[in-house]
């Protein structure tokens, strides 16, 4: 059963694969809008910010947060996939054949972990180019890269419920809104000390700071704070648990 379920995964991961390939500009539209955000903070408002971020770099501070940005924009990608999917009635003829069920969601969302993981390299390098350095270990990078895939795990399952649910493309990939504007209510920008009191209980409690702040100490090789560390793994597993379990229910009641 379980070789079944993988066999099949593998050949609908590679007929979602194929169409990605085909219009690579989701993938580049999906980094240019974080890529411009990032020349805007960096080279308009950097000077400004910079001091109150007590680094030598902003681009350095600014990276982990435009990351989360770029994951949060790639993933609505994945909604509207799916939602065109199931309006063109591929599923139905799926459920016509003997595919496990499983497999067909788990393409969709390893497509979305290997679109977004392109969009991830392709963001760290125009970083590079704009002074971004870190002088993390092997060990520590790929501790960020397991971060970052849990992150886009997590939100990819939050598409396939929008997918699932939606009536319309806005309301497919509509739900990505909020996502990409977490970041900018968080410690991606500026320090949360510097916020009034209301907005950083706010930004101090949400996931992305918590995120950001692990991926940020990290990169910089300096201690991470265990309380961040267990609050952003367990916001992305818990996030993860609960919109898999939805989107599972879902995925049944639409295809029976």
């Amino acid at each position: 059963m379980t070789t079944h379920v993988l066999s099949d995964t593998g050949a609908l991961l590679g007929r979602s694969l194929k169409h990605v390939t085909r219009s690579v500009d989701t993938i580049v539209t999906t980094a240019l809008t974080p890529i411009a955000m990032m020349l805007l903070f960096v080279y308009v408002f950097g000077g400004a910010i910079k001091a109150s971020t007590g680094t030598a770099s902003y681009v350095d501070y600014l990276l982990p947060g435009i990351l989360l940005m770029a994951i949060a924009s790639g993933v609505a990608y994945t909604a509207l996939r799916l939602f065109n999917d199931l309006q063109s009635g591929l599923f139905e003829r799926f459920g016509s054949m003997p595919i496990a069920r499983a497999a067909v969601l788990w393409a969709h969302v390893l497509t979305s972990m290997a679109a977004n993981a392109v969009t991830v390299v392709i963001i760290i390098a125009v970083g590079l180019a704009m002074g971004f350095r870190s002088s993390a270990g092997p060990l520590a990078w790929l501790a960020v890269a397991g971060i970052l895939a849990l992150f886009t795990l997590s939100l990819t399952w939050i598409a396939v419920v929008a997918g699932l649910a939606a009536k319309t493309v806005d309301g497919a990939t509509g739900f990505s809104y909020p996502l990409i504007f977490l970041p900018f209510v968080s410690s991606a920008f500026v320090p949360t000390d510097t916020m009034p009191t209301p907005v950083r209980v706010f930004a101090e409690h949400q996931p992305v700071t918590s995120i950001v702040d692990t991926v940020s100490a990290l990169l910089g090789e300096q201690p991470v704070a265990t309380a961040d560390l267990v609050a952003a793994l367990a916001w992305c597993i818990g996030i993860g648990a609960i919109a898999y379990a939805a989107a599972i229910r879902l995925y049944r009641r639409k295809i029976r």
